[in-house]
């Protein structure tokens, strides 16, 4: 295939998911092919670190540009949504010198409540990550918007390509703090944002100075203003619950059991991470197009969830039976904890799994309120579960409950917006049980490898492999309609 095919705009629907899902699969697959060598170079504790400032900014970096990222798909005209691209880079660089202030003024309390003191060497890289994430949202839902999905695939797979090989180089050369994984997390940043960016400005940038406007960019922050008012707390009330667990087990626990945790959820939510923000990016713009086609969106849910179902199912409940065999043979007997933890957060990765892609629906129903009502609510049972934890100092009760707080709240979401839809439920409901019964053997075929035979790791992540490739290879009908439909 050309690179200009590749990146030129479509209408496909599992065409455009293919070009997503192209450029994270390559990504996100070279990551996990280094991962093995990258655990042998880099302790926990760097892992730890690293996870640590990726939560400080991830928190911000969701809604550093106000959520107005959002509103660049609405208008009808690509001349309007140029001004809410700008609008959306104005609050990038408003929300950046607040960072910059914080950092300035708060980052030896910071670094006291996390008990991380070996950050403060790289705080001031806080800012700069914020900025450069926030660039990069902004200019992603315009790609989004124009349909040049392959853009971004090239970008993520460059990215991929520079951060994997800055971070070995820095490990063989003996460097192997976390400041190093910080670093080249940094550097992979800058290059998806340029390269992403180039493409963008050269095809478009007519469109944007004939276009772009002062005043339009006013009345663009006015008209759209349910998203900084509603949506930006409940996308930081979000983000927040998604970095809240680094940070409360940094300060309850230890810098090493966030490292755990970072690598089991980074190993868990990588495949199924995959096909989700792919599914959700064009679930997002196809469900902007049916808003107003009575019963659209309702079957684009049905035929969603059945696709989520099919496709997490198995792979979620084999790594909660086997978990700790795939961490063993994979990363080393060190990294035992992480496997542990994989096994209890699996279910909870799941219902977040299905969730995902149709909380975009808030956006899309204009409905801000509900979807800040989720976030909170989310972000409660999540810093209860966790602290709990953390008070007993029991790190398994901790996740032990934050997965099934998780559970709950997820699968809340799910059946608001399937309601919010106006999909059959009923429909949706009987074909997930039907995949349950299709993973059953599976699951027992693991479960008297592991606990009645008592086979070795190696033969058990081995079984779980070709048991898994036997399953989709049975299913391989179901398979290509995905890809065709």
């Amino acid at each position: 295939m050309k690179i200009s095919s590749f990146t030129k705009p479509s209408d496909s629907f599992s065409g455009n998911v293919l070009k997503l899902m192209t450029g994270t699969v390559l990504a996100q697959a070279l990551g996990i092919l280094v991962m093995p060598v990258v655990t042998r170079l880099f302790a926990p504790e760097a892992f730890g670190m690293a996870a640590i400032f990726s939560s400080m900014t991830g928190i911000i970096g969701v809604v550093v540009c106000l959520r107005y990222e959002l509103a660049i798909m609405l208008p009808e005209t690509h001349e309007e949504a140029a001004n809410i691209l700008c609008v959306s880079l104005l609050s990038v660089i408003i929300m950046t010198v607040i960072s910059i202030l914080i950092i300035c003024f708060f980052s030896e309390t910071i670094i006291g409540q996390l008990k991380a003191p070996k950050l403060k060497s790289y705080i001031g890289l806080v800012p700069v990550a914020i900025f450069i994430q926030g660039i990069f949202l902004a200019l992603n839902y315009w790609n989004t918007r124009t349909k040049h999905y392959g853009r971004l695939s090239i970008a993520q797979v460059v990215s991929s390509v520079t951060a994997q090989a800055a971070k070995l180089t820095a490990g063989f050369a003996g460097f192997v703090s976390g400041g190093v994984l910080i670093c080249t997390g940094v550097l992979g940043s800058i290059v998806s944002t340029t390269i992403l960016g180039g493409p963008i400005w050269r095809d478009d940038k007519k469109i944007f100075l004939e276009n772009i406007r002062w005043r339009a960019i006013g009345d663009g922050y006015v008209r759209f203003r349910k998203f900084p008012i509603f949506d930006v707390w409940g996308g930081l009330m979000n983000s927040i619950s998604w970095q809240l667990p680094a940070l409360m087990l940094s300060s309850f626990f230890s810098i090493s059991i966030v490292g755990y945790y970072a690598l089991a959820l980074a190993i868990i939510k990588a495949p199924l991470g995959i096909i989700s923000g792919s599914l959700s990016q064009v679930f997002y713009q196809k469900a902007c197009d049916g808003k107003s086609e009575k019963g659209a969106n309702g079957k684009l849910v049905e035929k969603l969830m059945d696709s989520l179902v099919f496709i997490s199912l198995l792979p979620v409940l084999v790594l909660a039976l086997v978990g700790e065999e795939v961490f063993i043979v994979i990363f080393g007997q060190s990294w035992l904890d992480a496997g542990k933890y994989t096994q209890i957060l699996s279910p909870w990765v799941f219902f977040w799994f299905i969730s995902s892609p149709l909380s975009t629906l808030f956006s899309v129903f204009e409905r801000q309120g509900s979807g800040l009502s989720v976030h909170s609510l989310i972000l409660l049972t999540r810093f209860i579960s966790l602290y709990i934890g953390g008070v007993y100092q029991n790190i398994y009760l901790a996740l032990g409950l934050f997965s099934a707080t998780g559970i709950l709240a997820y699968g809340f979401v799910t059946a608001w917006n399937i309601k919010l839809a106006k999909a059959n439920g009923r429909k949706i409901l009987i074909n997930a049980l039907k995949y349950v019964l299709y993973s059953l053997p599976v699951c027992f075929c693991l479960i008297l490898v592991k606990y009645v035979f008592h086979y070795n790791s190696i033969f058990i992540l081995l079984s779980a492999i070709l048991l898994i490739m036997g399953y989709y290879y049975l299913q391989r009908d179901k398979l290509y309609a995905l890809y065709k439909a």
